[in-house]
Formats: structure tokens, sequence, C-alpha cells
């Protein structure tokens, strides 16, 4: 059994009904507050026409008084009609002289009676009202009163309100009615949106919803879905591609270390201290570095880069970075051209970006590289030149991506994990500034980042 009690409440009501209830009552309140007021003023108007035509016949009377005596005046000035129901001539001692009939000259109807009105109540005639004016004749001074009846204003208002009240329910359920098919128009793009996004899954990622044909809020909406859909698309594909890559970067490492381990335990003697050091530990620390950048960019991509924000001297940091990578590649001619340069960031995450920076080149360089730091109109920069093969236009953009690497093999000497750049990219996004790759003037590749620099430079410089 229905409970009725539930039905009453409104937010038990659905959207359409809700829309079509209040735009009703809004309507019905409007309504009647303007049908009041326009009946206010019909009758305010009719009024005025009665009491004009009340005044006029007064005015054209005693125009005539003016000259000649009561008696003597028109006798069709005190004639009776539908809307004239009583013209008086009355005196300065308050007697009626003259009258429009023997009725009327027994009394006055207004007492007293007013020197000049355009307009007022009779009190003992019901819908009666009467104009007076005041004129001195050859006679004396005589009051001319006219009695008008507004009967017909009152009954021409109560025909008006008696149609305004029978059409106010019509326009009133028209009104509920579009409302309640408009909003439902509106609700069935509404609900096949909803109804196709319920549908979407992880398999139907490249589903997308009903663009209504118009201009309106729900295409809006419709449009709006469909780009977050997009991105859900995107996001899920990139996921997809880093989980897949990750994988086959894990497996080649892991596979080298199970493979040592399982000969350690067939052949003990086998697995020295000479294979440990060149093929054992070499790829356990790459599944370790491969395991820490790809935490760093699972971290960015939830909780974005988690930064400190002190002053940061790039040239000690490059500094350090440039004796390091001496004593890693002896083979390789490292030239530093390091100038003051300070900007405001996280320490270790910028030495992480000048590291991998020199990384990626010494891993490309065929005899040397070079470092530059600089500053110079509020920016800060760290160039990295190499004499490498460089880096195809095409490709600029794309080696910043994760896992991408130019080279065809994935050899751990010359492919890396294809992380380097992603990171770099990342943590340059994270300080607010800019990574470039150009042509580099040694033949290979050059490698720009470029910072906001903090407010005051650091005097002096280092150069090696």
């Amino acid at each position: 059994m229905v409970d009725v009690s539930v039905l009453l409440r409104p937010a038990r009501w659905g959207l359409r009904v809700r829309s079509a209830v209040l735009s009703t009552a809004v309507l019905a309140v409007v309504f009647a507050l303007g049908a009041l007021a326009g009946l206010w003023l019909m009758y305010q108007s009719l009024l005025e026409s009665v009491d004009s035509t009340a005044s006029g016949r007064a005015s054209e009377l005693a125009g005539q008084l003016a000259h000649r005596a009561p008696a003597q005046a028109d006798e069709g000035l005190f004639a009776r009609d539908r809307t004239i129901v009583a013209v008086q001539v009355i005196n300065a001692e308050g007697a009626v002289v003259r009258a429009s009939s023997e009725a009327e000259m027994s009394k006055p109807l207004i007492t007293p009676v007013p020197d000049s009105s355009p307009g007022v109540e009779v009190p003992e005639l019901d819908d009666v009202r009467a104009a007076t004016r005041t004129v001195s004749g050859p006679d004396g001074v005589f009051t001319v009163l006219v009695a008008v009846s507004n009967e017909e204003a009152e009954e021409t208002v109560r025909n008006v309100g008696l149609v305004v009240a029978v059409l106010a329910p019509l326009v009133l359920l028209a009104s509920a009615t579009a409302t309640y098919a408009l909003v439902g128009r509106s609700l069935t793009s509404v609900e096949a949106i909803r109804r196709q996004v319920a549908a979407i899954d992880a398999g139907r990622l490249g589903d997308r919803v009903p663009v209504p044909q118009t201009t309106d809020e729900i295409a809006q909406l419709a449009v709006t879905m469909n780009a977050m859909l997009d991105r859900i698309q995107e996001s899920d594909a990139a996921r997809r591609r880093f989980i897949a890559d990750a994988s086959h970067e894990l497996r080649s490492p892991l596979a080298t270390v199970i493979a040592a381990l399982e000969l350690s335990r067939d052949h003990p003697g086998m697995l020295d201290a000479e294979m440990i050091n060149a093929t054992a530990l070499p790829e356990a620390e790459r599944i370790k570095q491969l395991v820490e950048d790809m935490l760093t960019l699972a971290g960015a991509d939830e909780n974005g880069m988690r930064l400190a924000t002190i002053d940061v001297d790039l040239d000690d940091l490059a500094a350090n970075t440039v004796a390091t990578l001496r004593h890693d590649h002896p083979g390789l001619a490292v030239e530093a051209r390091l100038h003051p340069a300070r900007v405001v960031g996280d320490p270790s995450a910028l030495h992480r970006v000048i590291r991998n920076l020199t990384d990626n080149a010494a891993a490309h360089a065929r005899t040397g590289i070079s470092v530059t730091v600089e500053s110079g109109s509020g920016t800060a920069r760290v160039i990295v030149d190499d004499d490498g093969p460089g880096i195809p236009v095409a490709e600029r953009e794309r080696v910043l991506e994760r896992f991408v690497r130019l080279e065809d093999d994935r050899a751990r000497t010359s492919g890396g994990t294809g992380l380097g750049l992603a990171i770099v990219a990342e943590i340059v996004r994270a300080h607010q500034g800019s990574i470039t790759i150009e042509d580099s003037p040694q033949g290979g590749a050059r490698l720009a980042v470029e910072l906001p620099a903090a407010p005051v430079d650091r005097p002096g410089s280092s150069n090696e």
C-alpha cells in the first residue's frame, strides 16, 4: 500500500514534478498579484470615467446658472439616463431649488453639500457618486450636484474578474504541463547520458555519451563528460603502457639474477666474486634504480611532486655532479662552465635533474660532454651538451615520455630504463620550469633546463 504521507513530501518528488509545481506556484502568485493590480487599475479608470461624466454635466449646468436663474436653465440638463441618476440645484441656505424629479426636491443628496468636488460617494445610496460645482449667478450663489451610478463599472470589474478566475486555472495547468514536458525532455538526454556512463567499464573506455543537437547546458554536460572520458582513456592507456614497459624492463634483470641464483644453487663453485660483481650486482642495482624511478613517477602521478622550497645554488649541485661524472667516466672529456645561479626549489630533486641529464649525455657521447650553468633575465639555466648521434627533431618531444628510448636494443649499456628524462620533465614542471632539446654545437644533442631564478642571486662565480 502506498504511503500518501510520503508522496506529499516535496523531497520525495521527482525533478519533473518539483519543477512543474514550483513554476506553477510562482506563476500563480504572479498571476494573482497581477490580476488584483489590473482589476484595481481598471476599477479606478472606470470610476474616473463616471466622475468625468458627472463633472461634465455639473460644469455645463453651472455655466448656465452663471447667467440665468435656475428655473430658466435648459430642461435637458436635468434629464436622467442610464448613468446620471439625479441632478440638484442647491442654494446658499442648503435648500434644493430645482431637481431632475420631485423626489429629489426634498433635501440634498449629500449633507453638508461640498462647494466643488470632482467625485464623492453618496452615503445614502449604493453604487452612486456625485460631482458638485459652485457658481455665483444673478439670483445668488448655487451649488450644482450631479449624481451618477457606478454600478456598470463594478459590473464590468466583476465580469473581468470572473473571466480571469476561469482562465487562471487553465493557464496554470498549461504552464505546469509545459514545464513537466520540457523538463522531461531535458531529463531524457540526461538519462541517456547516465545510462551510457553506467555501461562504460574498463573494457569500454572508448565509448562516448550521446551529445544532443542543441547548444544548451545538457549538450555542454555531454561534451564535458566525453572530455572526461577522453582523459580517463588516455590515463588508462598510459597506465597500461607503464605497466607493460615496467614489466618488460624488470624481466631481463630479474631473469639474470634468478639465473645467477640457480647457478649458485646447482653449481655452488661457479658463482664467484667476479660473476657477482660483473653480472648479479649490476642487475640488482638496475632493478633497484628502476623501482625507485617508477615509484617516483607513480607518486608524481598520484599526488604531484612534493618538493621542498629553499634557496638552491645550481652551480654547486652541478660541480658535485661533474666531479662524480669525471670519476665514473674517465674516458670522457667533461667540460664545465659554471656561473652562479640560484633558484628556489628542492635540492635533491634538482640534483637528480642534473645527474639524469649528465648520465644521459654520458651514455650517448663519443668523446666528451659539457655542462653549463648560467643565469640572466630572471631565469637560471642548466645546459648539457654531448658529441653523440643527437636526437632527431621528430623525436625530441617523445624522448621526454616514459620508457622511450631511441636505441633499437634494450641492453643495459646502451638503452637504460627510459625513465631518466621523464623524471627530469616531471621535476622541472613541478618547479615551474621548462626543458628544451636542440642540436649541440659539439655535434650531438643539447638539453637545456630553464628555471625561475631566486629573487636574490648569490654573488661570486665558480668556474672549472
